[in-house]
């Protein structure tokens, strides 16, 4: 591969997208990408949409650095 930002932009979107699937869908391979259950002592069902603007932030910025480079 030529470029590798391409793939690792690639990598951050479908990851942002995982992250917000996980602020809605309970399924155990979503739930072990969870940024909350990673970094929070306690995570539970009220901290979960913290995925949802952390996965929007991260797949819209590779998004952006994807298109926009």
């Amino acid at each position: 591969m030529k470029n590798p930002d391409i793939l690792v932009n690639a990598i951050g979107i479908l990851y942002g997208l995982l992250l917000v699937l996980a602020a809605f869908i309970d399924n155990k391979l979503i739930q072990s990408l969870r940024i909350d259950a990673l970094f929070m002592k306690q995570a539970s069902d009220d901290t979960r949409p913290l995925n949802l603007v952390v996965g929007l932030l991260v797949a819209g910025y590779g998004g952006y650095s994807l298109f926009a480079g």
